[in-house]
């Protein structure tokens, strides 16, 4: 049975408390199997028999509207595809910085974002366009101050993205 992951934007930070076993029970009311929640973060596998990728998006982010009352947006990946994101990570993984992967559910955000890339300070931080996501690699403790950073952050860019640590990426796979 195909085995997918949602990630979920903006939960347990900035006010959205979305607790880990509702959580799961709202998949499973969904009629999925074999949930389970990684971290505390927003990250879901489950796996369904269910077909249409866009459909079950939208059914998933108005289940979350429905039961934690806030205008949810995911990005729903299949683990083969999160596995493929992780084993292209292009950057060699320093002390002392964070390796992210911003993933899109409509790639026209990245396009945007990535056009950064020669203004950034390689010592602060460096991005890089993969299949479906930007990687980013920045100094720790600058995740939210950097440039990439502080540019991720914008509205526009909230219903389409989500960032995650390629440890966390490494976890929903494993």
């Amino acid at each position: 049975m195909p085995r997918y992951v949602a990630f979920l934007r903006g939960v347990n930070v900035g006010g959205i408390k979305v607790e880990m076993a509702p959580l799961r029970k709202m998949f499973d009311d969904l009629g999925f199997e074999g949930v389970r929640t990684v971290l505390a973060s927003g990250n879901v596998v489950f796996e369904t028999r269910r077909t249409g990728h866009a459909k079950l998006k939208s059914d998933i982010e108005q289940a979350l509207r429905e039961t934690f009352g806030y205008d949810a947006w995911i990005v729903l990946l299949d683990t083969d595809t999160v596995a493929r994101i992780v084993a292209a990570y292009p950057f060699e993984e320093r002390e002392g910085y964070q390796p992210y992967v911003l993933m899109a559910s409509d790639p026209a955000p990245l396009g945007e974002l990535i056009a950064m890339r020669d203004d950034l300070d390689p010592d602060l931080e460096q991005i890089e366009l993969g299949d479906g996501v930007l990687y980013w690699e920045v100094e720790r403790g600058q995740t939210l101050r950097s440039p990439f950073g502080k540019a991720t952050g914008k509205k526009k860019y909230k219903v389409t993205t989500t960032n995650r640590n390629l440890r966390t990426l490494r976890k929903v796979v494993g």
